[in-house]
């Protein structure tokens, strides 16, 4: 059986690459090995409350904006299916996300082949086809398929396991009991210091003894760090009652050093790896070393009536034939498979990993693991498969120069990709010959930026805007005070040390090179440009202030192009016109081609009265005129309907610089 595209997994991103395939009118199958979609969540989180936010309110009907704010809906055009109709809690309950993934896959009638297990992926060698071979997957009946093109949306779901002497005693988060009466009155230490171990923490905290918890590093808390799989506030209790004296604690500590020994009273002890291989096998587990025999103090002295392991997942690698050579990932990177800034297999060509196994591209930076940011790097893998294997470029729109700080300033204020995967996805502004005109492309991945004529089919040869939102250089980490006092700017020369997520453009004369973008500054997301400018940042996330947020960007743009893109009334063009050798765009591309609003004597006199317009009826070189007088006066500018004006919003006129 032969598909164009195979996505194995019906997950959140596979669905999303699903409902892109079919509204593009691909030849398309999701292959899903259970009965239903989105199989992982009917199991987790084992206590069934989400971290991804549901705000089902801001104030605002802008369905765009709303999306930054919304966690768990997909992208579609259909509105019965944004997550706020399927569940009204702030963090909602699992069992509606699976309810929710149902209602996507049957309402938008997406191909997904169910009870279909793919145990096995290898390459077919074909000059051709599109990437040189096809994919041949075989599924747990001996049935195969045939792909040009794979999506993996599989996701991380192996449970990461530490051997070490003594783990046959430990329980896993995948199995342990759920019902907090089963932990009464018992001492638990729990491995691991990520979301799953506090929250099987949150779920006996009151009942047990107390909790020890040990991991190899320090505690992460997401307001600190800014990336949302650290620990979320909703799931901490524990550290209250670490703080507050509450007998619960924190440990630091390599796991692979520990071991456990377990005595006759079915109590587990903590002891170290070395003590057990030093002493002889066939002694009795009394004359075990215990860490407490030589250090009286030790900290995990107490015996713990159950241990249970919580250290996340890794993805399956174990399907993928070596011929795919689909590669881990390096150090802490380790449990997803190596990619490209494209989501492209770094080994295999056609090869795409995408949902929460493609988090490598911006691990612990922004939220690609998660269903609000992948599903925007999702329809960017679709819009560069459009246009490798179908000649469809990357979608852009053309406008005039003199609307380029409104582009902007629209864009940043309302676009939930570029809020959502800061530092990754940006909008790129393509200038035309001359900086008469601009073409605007959406959340383009800034990692392969050098690669932009090849993947998007648009050309850059007169140079461009990239616009990205960021945090502030050194603000965001673990051992970082994020509630410090003056810990935000408010005025616009300030702006480059804002230290909140706010709008970063960078401007380059020419597309950056491969070579360019492989030696940018640690932590940039882009190469050095030719200039910078930060937006500064807003408490509201409303950057349309004129003074603080928009001037300053004007000029800035300005500056770049060696241009005025300020808007003028009539009365300002048809002077310039007799005063300057070069009109300002805006007079040249609205004024003379009689493009506007008409003026009325109304309008005139709100510009006189905001001191936008000189008030030349007081001064009128025919004589003292009525104002209502059109002959010789030069309200006749105004009122003529020959000669234009534009509408006064946004609008300043010359004497303004």
């Amino acid at each position: 059986l032969y598909h164009d595209y195979c996505i194995i997994g019906a997950g959140p991103s596979g669905l999303q690459a699903a409902y892109f395939l079919q509204r593009a009118g691909r030849d398309y199958v999701v292959f899903e090995r259970s009965h239903t979609p989105g199989s992982f969540f009917a199991l987790y989180p084992r206590h069934r409350k989400l971290i991804s936010i549901n705000k089902r309110y801001t104030g605002k009907s802008n369905s765009e904006f709303n999306l930054r704010h919304d966690w768990n809906s997909l992208l579609s055009h259909d509105r019965r299916l944004l997550f706020r109709r399927y569940s009204r809690d702030f963090f909602p309950d699992a069992d509606a996300m699976v309810r929710y993934l149902e209602d996507f896959a049957s309402l938008l009638k997406l191909r997904v082949q169910y009870n279909t297990a793919i145990v096995h992926v290898t390459l077919e060698r074909d000059r051709q086809a599109w990437n040189g071979h096809y994919f041949l997957l075989t599924d747990q009946d001996r049935q195969n398929y045939k792909c040009s093109s794979l999506l993996v949306a599989t996701g991380t779901w192996v449970p990461n396991v530490v051997n070490f002497p003594g783990s046959e005693y430990v329980e896993g988060y995948e199995t342990v009991s759920i019902n907090p009466e089963d932990f009464a009155g018992q001492t638990v230490l729990i491995l691991g210091r990520g979301n799953s171990a506090f929250e099987t923490a949150e779920n006996i905290l009151g009942v047990t003894n107390f909790i020890h918890m040990v991991s190899r590093s320090r505690v992460r808390l997401s307001w600190a760090t800014h990336y949302v799989g650290d620990l979320r506030a909703i799931n901490n209790g524990l550290l209250d009652t670490y703080q507050l004296k509450s007998l619960d604690g924190l440990l630091e500590g390599d796991l692979e050093d520990l071991a456990i020994v377990k005595d006759k009273k079915g109590k587990l002890h903590i002891t170290l790896r070395f003590y057990l291989e030093n002493r002889n096998t066939s002694a009795g587990i009394d004359s075990i070393t215990l860490p407490q025999d030589e250090l009286d103090n030790f900290a995990t002295r107490a015996p713990y009536d159950r241990v249970i392991r919580c250290l996340g997942w890794k993805f399956d690698f174990s399907i993928y034939n070596r011929s795919l050579r689909l590669m881990t990932g390096k150090g802490n990177k380790k449990k997803y498979p190596q990619i490209k800034p494209s989501y492209e297999s770094k080994g295999t060509r056609g090869l795409f990993v995408i949902g929460t196994a493609s988090h490598s591209v911006d691990f612990r930076k922004s939220a690609g693991g998660f269903i609000h940011g992948f599903r925007y790097t999702t329809r960017a893998v679709h819009r560069l498969l459009e246009n490798r294997h179908h000649g469809v470029p990357w979608p852009s729109t053309v406008y005039p120069i003199t609307q380029l700080t409104n582009s902007i300033i629209k864009r940043v204020n309302e676009a939930s990709g570029l809020y959502q995967m800061f530092s990754v996805l940006a909008d790129i502004i393509l200038l035309r010959e001359n900086a008469t005109a601009f073409e605007y492309l959406e959340e383009y991945p800034v990692g392969v930026l050098a690669e932009l004529e090849v993947q998007t089919g648009r050309k850059a040869p007169n140079g461009l805007f990239v616009i990205i939102m960021e945090y502030g250089r050194n603000f965001s980490g673990a051992d970082k005070d994020v509630f410090y006092y003056n810990r935000a700017v408010g005025e616009a020369q300030h702006a480059w040390q804002s230290n909140f997520l706010h709008p970063v453009i960078y401007y380059y004369k020419r597309l950056p090179t491969e070579h360019e973008m492989r030696l940018r500054p640690p932590d940039w997301p882009l190469p050095r440009p030719d200039a910078v400018h930060h937006i500064v940042e807003d408490f509201l996330t409303d950057w349309t202030a004129p003074n603080a947020h928009i001037l300053p960007l004007r000029r800035f743009l300005e500056n770049c192009l060696s241009t005025d893109l300020r808007n003028f009334f009539a009365e300002s063009c048809f002077l310039f016109a007799f005063t300057r050798q070069k009109l300002p765009p805006f007079c040249r591309q609205g004024y003379v081609r009689m493009q506007g609003l008409v003026g009325s004597e109304r309008l005139r006199r709100h510009a006189v009265e905001a001191g936008l317009l000189e008030d030349y009826t007081i001064t009128d070189f025919l004589g003292n005129r009525p104002p209502d007088s059109h002959e010789g006066s030069q309200d006749h500018l105004l009122r003529d309907h020959a000669i234009p004006v534009h509408p006064l919003q946004h609008l300043v006129t010359a004497k303004d610089e």
